[in-house]
């Protein structure tokens, strides 16, 4: 019987649980993509400018699936193709995405979130507020910047 990632923890330490389940680059990226440019599919995913291998990328979609992370439905116009969603479980994260995004915007002068500075000034002021709009957004299918799709 193939052990649960729940028996394979290095520790229970809340930090050391979180880096096991999204605190690798590549399951950050992905959640990054459906918050901000409202990817849903492995092709949308396998698209993102660092170049993420095939076969990591459908390790990672599994895994965030079997964490609770993603879930996956049969896109109904082609049946061949999966769309990814967050649950509330994902949607969870979002803060910290967040969070990242103001860390980032301070110390990388070539952050591309610098080109967001208003909504950076308004997620400083407001970063509760504005998390919680991200996750209404997305939990109904939006996302942050629409145009960063391809």
């Amino acid at each position: 019987m193939k052990p649960t990632h729940e028996e394979n923890v290095r520790s229970h330490c809340a930090v050391n649980y979180g880096v096991e389940i999204f605190g690798d680059r590549w399951s950050l990226l992905i959640v990054r993509d459906i918050v901000f440019a409202g990817k849903k599919t492995y092709g949308e995913f396998l698209k993102s400018e660092e170049g993420i291998a095939t076969n990591v990328l459908a390790s990672r979609l599994a895994f965030l699936e079997e964490q609770g992370i993603l879930s996956k439905s049969p896109n109904p116009d082609d049946r061949r193709k999966d769309f990814y969603a967050l649950t509330e479980k994902g949607l969870d994260l979002i803060p910290i995405a967040l969070n990242i995004v103001l860390w980032s915007a301070k110390y990388d002068s070539k952050s591309d979130v610098r080109r967001c500075e208003e909504f950076v000034a308004r997620l400083s002021r407001s970063p509760v507020q504005v998390s919680e709009e991200v996750k209404a957004l997305v939990r109904n299918g939006g996302c942050l910047f629409p145009e960063n799709k391809a």
